[in-house]
């Protein structure tokens, strides 16, 4: 499995190596804390351009989506501003601007005494449910429908490689899973070519992940996905787009008992792991 979607730095590379102070020659940076994020020194002001400086915002955004998104913050942690720019070694600004676009995103909102997680209510994620088993099915349907829709092979193949990988070693149970999961069914859609599918498709599992990745806690869960993945795809490879259609059907609810059942046993594992429904 490909380590990078579970490890990642969080201070913000600087836009201007080599202005920002470092140790004198000889002596030894300060160690850092297990499990604390380095801190850099700021950068001084007169040396920024206009470019950078969204270079920085973008940065720091892109960080703190990837923390919202990967369960990094619990679901009554306030996302203080200065504890933040502490974490990126940054300013309160970039902070505050990425903030205000997560706002946006609807991947936060305002709570008592300030800014947390969004965590999807049990009526919200039916309705997401629902949705992505419409946009799951619907990049296979089109392919049914018109022969001239045709699965990208060097995509499908691509996937179907690396579930080759994971079957022949399986990932221990991790939430972060969901990861993998997604990516899976995002680049199915993808090679069924309408990227405006994909692109909704992959909005709606950003917004059900914070749930979602509550239901990869055991390795039986892993397994049994790693070898329905591999039955669709391999399917889609082989042109039986009735049985793909169907074993994809299958695999993400074909009911809307199936779908909030699945929902409920989400939220309860999030529960469990949080002490919050």
């Amino acid at each position: 499995m490909d380590s990078t979607l579970y490890t990642r730095p969080d201070a913000i590379p600087d836009p201007h190596p080599g202005t920002a102070p470092t140790p004198a020659q000889g002596t030894a940076a300060p160690a850092l804390t297990p499990g604390t994020a380095p801190v850099q020194a700021p950068v001084a002001a007169p040396h920024r351009t206009a470019s950078s400086v969204a270079s920085l915002r973008e940065a720091v955004y892109a960080r703190l989506r990837t923390a919202v998104l990967d369960g990094d913050f619990g679901p009554r942690e306030r996302l203080a501003e200065m504890r933040l720019a502490t974490r990126f070694g940054v300013s309160r600004t970039p902070v505050r601007e990425a903030l205000a676009r997560l706002l946006t995103d609807g991947l936060i909102e305002r709570g008592d005494g300030g800014l947390f997680v969004t965590i999807p209510n049990l009526a919200q994620l039916k309705d997401l449910y629902e949705l992505r088993v419409t946009l799951e099915l619907r990049g296979v349907a089109r392919a049914i429908e018109d022969p001239s829709v045709r699965h990208d092979p060097a995509v499908v193949g691509a996937e179907l490689e690396r579930w080759y990988a994971m079957r022949a070693q399986p990932p221990p149970p991790d939430p972060r899973f969901v990861v993998q999961d997604e990516r899976f069914h995002a680049e199915l859609s993808r090679a069924s070519g309408n990227p405006a599918l994909t692109d909704a498709l992959v909005a709606v599992g950003e917004r059900i992940r914070r749930v979602r990745m509550y239901d990869f806690l055991t390795r039986d869960r892993v397994e049994t996905t790693i070898s329905e993945h591999i039955e669709i795809m391999e399917f889609v490879r082989d042109g039986r787009l009735d049985d793909g259609h169907r074993a994809l059907r299958a695999h993400v609810g074909d009911s809307m008992a199936v779908v909030l059942e699945r929902a409920r046993r989400a939220m309860t594992q999030m529960a469990l792991h949080t002490d919050r429904l």
